[in-house]
């Protein structure tokens, strides 16, 4: 389901997708088997394939580059676009847009370390002076 933002659309991604985004994310560029490599799951070279052409074809989050006889595949989205959008859709779908409760839920089901909390504050801090 694609979200709209602005002029494009960013699109909620499957755990699968997502497992492949982060691939993609990290290395800049990537084979098939480069993913496939990397992946922590055991997934067959003609899964991979299979799920790099629905990001490039039908989700549009991928570009592709033929190099020799294999393709080069590069996100034309970021993962701070795709996590915002997915956090916005979990917000609406299962808080009923509520942003506090979204994050007091966060909050309670999460070991937060001393440093996690200070960033917290921080933001908040931030958002307070903008205000």
């Amino acid at each position: 389901m694609a979200k709209k933002r602005g002029t494009a659309t960013t699109p909620s991604l499957t755990k699968v997708e997502l497992e492949i985004m982060q691939v993609v994310w990290a290395r800049g560029s990537v084979t098939v088997q480069d993913v496939v490599d990397a992946l922590d799951r055991s997934l067959a070279y003609t899964s991979v394939m299979t799920m790099l052409t629905i990001l490039h074809e039908k989700r549009g989050v991928l570009k592709r580059t033929k190099r020799g006889r294999a393709y080069v595949y590069e996100a034309v989205i970021t993962a701070d676009a795709v996590c915002s959008s997915m956090a916005g859709d979990l917000r609406r779908r299962l808080f009923r847009g509520s942003m506090k409760s979204l994050i007091l839920n966060l909050i309670d089901q999460e070991e937060l370390s001393t440093a996690d909390i200070d960033e917290v504050k921080a933001a908040i801090e931030g958002l307070e002076r903008r205000a």
